[in-house]
């Protein structure tokens, strides 16, 4: 046995141990590789249609033995970083762009490499320290109290679970009560919402869509006489869920109203701002966002409005104790770790108990520039939408939805003959089709609406107004073709 030991030690260093000189060419390496994306990244496509959509990955499977940097860096560029949508590009203008700032990139390589466990404070006191003041930070800005807990976790659908979770252990939802039980929402409430509902084992409850004014934000009037006519009918009104930012269109609803409401009916209140709360660092942004701290729960993504790598979010809890209560956990194994209670632990606060140490992708970049960057990059991005909510008024045969509140503007073209919803679908395929920006479509009250989202930290007034030009020449080429 003690051979065998010995062999297969001999077998798992040899791969698994790499010496200083193996770490420096693979690091060498793999830093060309992203150099040469990031020199270049202006003038890649924001999109590109291929005909094998990566597949071709698929040509070189896992085998036991190694293959080379070279090969390995070969089929990630012509298969994985080629194909379909470019999040790092500028011209990333559709559904809500994530980030990517480089910074964030070292803060993951010394998290993988040091491998510290962040989901207990006995485990690791330094990581759990650094994520809880991310959650203080996050608090500040959204106008949360100073004993606000909360998580960073791997986007906003685990954010709203953690949330919706939460306000149903604090109302102590039974099963028995489920299907007289009220929850108000928008229509246009991020999909990732409903999911929670059904995962948080609630999808019996009476969901309300509250009616939503001209600019698709919910109507406090509204949601006060329904919470009135559902109690008179014998339901039990117990959560109001509300945007700091839809994805469709932007809208931010009127949260001081929304939790006015719903706190003087003891009623929970949860605001989804995994895509607009972060505004609030910026003046344009807290101007829209006001009473956002209202909130007994919120959401909000870094990988948005931070421009942090994909798969980091974050929820805020008010109430520490009902937060611990809904997620914490006790095993046995864990005896040692328990008895550490210097700083609240992850673990006991989210679904998670393995996470990656997502705090050092944060603090890093943070503590590097500072934070007015990001807080002039976010005015920025506001600004240039309703720049372009101006210009594209100016070309001939578009119309516009509402004026932007941040930074997604809605339109369409309505063509002279013919019906406005295929020209537009051809329109979307047209831009995806030319790649060098991209941008989405959706459908709002039964019409086809093109999107346009500016979040990405490089899009800047020569992405936008080459996003005008491409619209231009597009919509005239298909006019005439019509």
């Amino acid at each position: 046995m003690i051979d065998r030991i010995t062999t297969l030690e001999k077998i798992a260093r040899a791969g698994l141990e790499a010496g200083p000189e193996d770490r420096a060419r693979l690091i060498g390496k793999v830093v060309d590789y992203a150099d040469d994306f990031l020199n270049n990244i202006y003038n890649l496509p924001a999109f590109v249609q291929s005909e094998d959509k990566g597949s071709g990955l698929l040509k070189s499977p896992i085998t036991e033995g190694p293959a080379s940097i070279e090969a390995i860096l070969a089929l990630l560029k012509e298969h994985v970083d080629t194909p379909g949508l470019n999040p790092a590009s500028g011209g990333h203008l559709g559904y809500i762009p994530g980030g990517g700032i480089f910074p964030s990139a070292l803060g993951d390589f010394l998290a993988d490499v040091t491998d510290r466990y962040a989901g207990i404070f006995f485990a690791s006191p330094g990581a759990v320290r650094m994520e809880n003041m991310l959650i203080d930070w996050m608090a500040s800005i959204a106008g949360f109290p100073g004993q606000t807990v909360g998580n960073l976790t791997s986007g906003g659908s685990i954010a709203n679970l953690i949330g919706i979770v939460t306000a149903r252990d604090a109302h102590d939802l039974k099963a028995k009560d489920l299907d007289r039980s009220v929850i108000y929402l928008s229509a246009h409430a991020h999909h990732s919402v409903d999911k929670a509902i059904r995962i948080a084992g609630l999808k019996e409850c009476v969901l309300r869509p509250v009616p939503l004014d001209d600019r698709f934000r919910m109507k406090p009037d509204d949601l006060e006489r329904m919470i009135r006519e559902d109690r008179t009918a014998g339901l039990h009104p117990w959560l109001v869920i509300a945007s700091a930012g839809t994805t469709d269109v932007g809208a931010v609803d009127p949260l001081t109203e929304l939790g006015q409401i719903a706190h003087a009916h003891d009623l929970w209140f949860h605001v989804d701002g995994a895509y607009g709360a972060f505004f609030a660092l910026c003046e344009e942004g807290r101007k829209v966002l006001r009473g956002m701290g209202d909130a007994d729960s919120l959401v909000m993504d870094p990988h948005k409005g931070l421009f942090l790598p994909y798969g980091t979010g974050a929820v805020l809890v008010k109430d520490r104790k009902l937060l611990h209560n809904a997620h914490f956990y006790v095993a046995n194994y864990m005896q040692d770790a328990s008895k550490s209670i210097d700083e609240p632990s992850p673990a006991d606060l989210s679904p998670e108990l393995t996470k990656h140490f997502r705090g050092l992708r944060m603090w890093l970049p943070l503590k590097l520039i500072g934070v007015a960057p990001f807080r002039a990059a976010l005015e920025e991005k506001i600004l240039l939408t309703r720049y372009f909510h101006e210009k594209i008024q100016t070309i001939d045969g578009f119309e516009v939805g509402p004026y932007p509140e941040l930074s997604v503007s809605t339109f369409r073209y309505v063509p002279k003959r013919g019906d406005a919803r295929p020209f537009n679908e051809r329109l979307v395929a047209e831009i995806h089709r030319d790649g060098r920006v991209f941008m989405s479509s959706t459908v709002i009250d039964g019409v086809y609406t093109i999107r346009l989202a500016a979040l990405a930290f490089r899009t800047h007034m020569q992405t936008i107004d080459l996003a005008l030009e491409i619209l231009r020449e597009k919509s005239v080429m298909l006019q005439k073709n019509s």
